[in-house]
């Protein structure tokens, strides 16, 4: 069972709903090439709010995501995407079914 994760609330800046969802689209595709990201899923929380949740089976894999091209392109479009600065959470899981 994965013990970490990381939590990334997004607000999308008015009218760039649609490159918000690319750009997830897109992450998706690179975390597959990530051996240490056990999961990661985009979601839309409606009204513009978008989340990303990814899970890890140790400290190692998060760090390595967070230090990879994932991290790199989500700080580099943080401006022109976003309406809210980025804040990730480190979080761990207790339990999962």
């Amino acid at each position: 069972m994965a013990k970490f994760a990381l939590y990334v609330p997004l607000k999308a800046k008015p009218g760039r709903e649609s490159d918000v969802e690319a750009f997830l689209r897109q992450g998706a595709e690179m975390a597959k090439e990530e051996p240490g990201t056990v999961s990661w899923f985009a979601l839309d929380e409606d009204d513009g709010r978008y989340s990303v949740f990814d899970t890890f089976d140790d400290e190692a894999g998060r760090d390595a995501h967070l230090n990879g091209g994932i991290a790199k392109a989500l700080m580099a479009k943080a401006d022109e995407l976003f309406s809210e600065p980025i804040k990730i959470h480190k979080i761990s899981i207790l339990a999962e079914k």
